[in-house]
């Protein structure tokens, strides 16, 4: 039991409280505000990803219209949006903001075990956003070579940003990727080590073990991302040949030879692949705590959910060439990662029908956070659908290359988790301000963003099966996409820019409440998880007091047979000859 030692050892008295404002607010050591300011970094470079987007549907939509993007900036764009969604937002938001804030106040510990080491890695991230963002002003601008950043493209005279964008963006994710590793090194080593009396692996809320695996997925996966960016850099500095063949352009040789370009392909699949999960598994954990805490039920099959979780863990590992059919490779492989991406699909699938039977019968309140999380549900089904068809190689092959991939990526990867992201915020703002926001706003939010992706998305779906390619600039006159798919993509390109001012509401919405918001209290959502049992609210630093809390049962104990509330807290003393809720689908009295 040593994490009961430990947190016993931890005296309040003896961690390093800030003295001034700038240990507070800056420097600070305080997981909440490292969560905080991880965030804040996050939404701001995902804000300039957002108006990449917009102005690249502007070109598609209306090529007559707006000539402010020459081919060269549009294929930059692409890149630069991809990479910031993926990686600089939706990673950095889910693990550094989620991952900071949660992990300590939901296992009962002070702060993240390595609080020092917690303060650079999101100052490193911070670097490492510069430096991507520094592309932008280089001779040649940032890279065009996809986000994917395939070789032998990436790096070769003619792409944009074949220099200096290239070879900023490999510095920027080797940079990432060790501030993932510092904070991740955290997030394990709390979770494992840090934990209160009473805080069973199995007494985790869901939001903890989707966090957890995740990082453990990133620490094995993005060392492969790491000697990717390394070994290409070296191709494109010293004329290594990594992943650079021979080459013969406009009568030349190049300088490299015998390097492969499927090896690169290999290698960011390797990663890209887990990165899809590391991205879904906190969302995933969140949202069943959400439905959970505003469905007033306890969580339908709590064990099989987090092992579910270890089981996509672990098959996230070996189904990465399917991102590769159309590389040439052995069909005998194409079946064997074909059998295997289907395979995954049937933990995912027990997920989605524990959070349907979680809300069966439940005492079901339409707050924001629960929109946001049924909204999810419903994305992440009509998304997961689609994966099905790109994960069997005949189907893959001719819609590879097309919009039904777009629309497909940003339904599971792109709107799935920002819709849980967005009702995580709604449910954790009162904790984190003390504050309550304006819920007309919050509901007017989220049914714009709701209807407004759907109407951009599942067109796109009908666009690919005509044939309309992905990743071109201008579609032109092609005899085989009829003159309708340009009125889709004009009525697609107004969704967009809808979506992105509906934003505004949100951002206007959190600041005003900030300042003018109701107080929240401590519990405003009636919960069980220790999170908001805290003596304060906002939890000062420390989160605890003089004493940590002390666990007797599990996450989710809402609607207990004979209890005097509808929920009875984590930190909560059993009452003599109350049914003390169903643990695990195990009676305890």
């Amino acid at each position: 039991m040593a994490y009961v030692a430990i947190a016993d050892r931890d005296d309040p008295h003896a961690m390093h409280h800030p003295k001034s404002f700038v240990t507070r607010y800056i420097w600070s050591q305080d997981h909440k505000v490292i969560a905080i300011q991880y965030s804040l970094i996050a939404i701001a470079v995902g804000l300039v990803a957002l108006v990449l987007s917009g102005m690249m549907r502007l070109q598609l939509g209306f090529p007559d219209t707006f000539s402010f993007i020459d081919p060269a900036d549009y294929y930059q764009f692409i890149t630069m949006h991809g990479m910031i969604m993926v990686i600089y937002l939706l990673t950095a938001l889910l693990l550094g903001g989620f991952g900071n804030y949660l992990i300590p106040l939901m296992v009962g510990a002070r702060d993240m075990v390595f609080p020092y080491m917690n303060m650079l890695s999101v100052w490193v991230y911070l670097l490492a956003v510069i430096v991507l963002m520094a592309s932008f002003f280089v001779p040649g601008g940032p890279t065009g070579a996809g986000w994917t950043l395939y070789p032998p493209q990436a790096i070769s005279e003619g792409t944009p940003g074949a220099s200096w964008g290239i070879i900023l963006m490999l510095l920027s994710l080797a940079i990432f990727i060790v501030a993932f590793t510092m904070g991740g090194l955290n997030y394990v080593t709390t979770v494992l080590q840090a934990r209160c009396r009473g805080m069973t692996l199995m007494r985790m809320p869901l939001s903890v073990w989707g966090i957890f695996m995740a990082t453990v997925l990133g620490l094995l996966a993005f060392p492969a991302l790491f000697v990717s960016a390394v070994m290409m850099a070296l191709d494109s500095l010293i004329g290594t040949s990594f992943f650079m063949p021979a080459i013969v352009s406009l009568g030349e040789t190049s300088s490299h030879e015998g390097g492969s370009p499927i090896l690169f392909q290999h290698l960011f699949w390797f990663f890209g692949h887990p990165e899809v999960y590391i991205v879904a598994l906190p969302a995933f954990g969140i949202v069943s705590d959400l439905l959970s805490t505003h469905a007033r039920k306890n969580i339908f099959g709590y064990r099989m959910m987090v092992w579910a979780i270890i089981a996509i863990g672990g098959l996230s590992f070996v189904v990465w060439a399917h991102h590769m059919y159309v590389s040439g490779m052995n069909p005998y492989f194409g079946f064997f990662f074909a059998t295997t991406t289907l395979i995954i699909a049937v933990p995912t699938a027990i997920k989605v029908y524990n959070w349907i039977l979680t809300l069966w019968r439940g005492d079901i309140h339409l707050t924001v956070p629960m929109l946001f999380s049924i909204g999810f549900i419903f994305t992440f089904i009509h998304g997961g659908l689609t994966g099905l068809f790109l994960g069997n190689v005949v189907v893959d092959v001719p819609l590879s290359d097309t919009y039904f991939v777009v629309g497909h990526f940003h339904m599971v990867m792109g709107v799935s988790p920002i819709l849980v992201i967005f009702g995580a915020i709604y449910h954790w703002y009162p904790k984190i301000t003390g504050k309550m926001y304006n819920d007309f706003l919050g509901k007017a939010h989220f049914w714009l963003t709701l209807l407004g992706t759907y109407s951009i998305y599942l067109p796109m779906h009908y666009l690919g099966i005509l044939g309309v390619p992905r990743r071109y600039f201008a579609m032109g006159t092609t005899d085989f996409i009829p003159e309708s798919a340009q009125a889709m993509n004009a009525g697609i390109t107004i969704s967009a820019i809808i979506v992105a001012v509906v934003q505004v509401i949100f951002i206007v919405n959190m600041i005003w409440s900030y300042f003018k918001g109701k107080d929240a209290g401590g519990n405003p959502w009636r919960a069980t998880t220790l999170e908001w049992q805290t003596p304060q609210t906002p939890p000062e630093h420390g989160n605890w007091g003089e004493k940590l809390p002390v666990v007797y049962r599990w996450a989710y104990d809402y609607s207990v047979p004979g209890a005097k509330e509808d929920f009875i807290p984590q930190n909560e003393p059993p009452e003599p000859g109350v049914v003390a809720g169903r643990e695990h689908g195990v009676e305890h009295t």
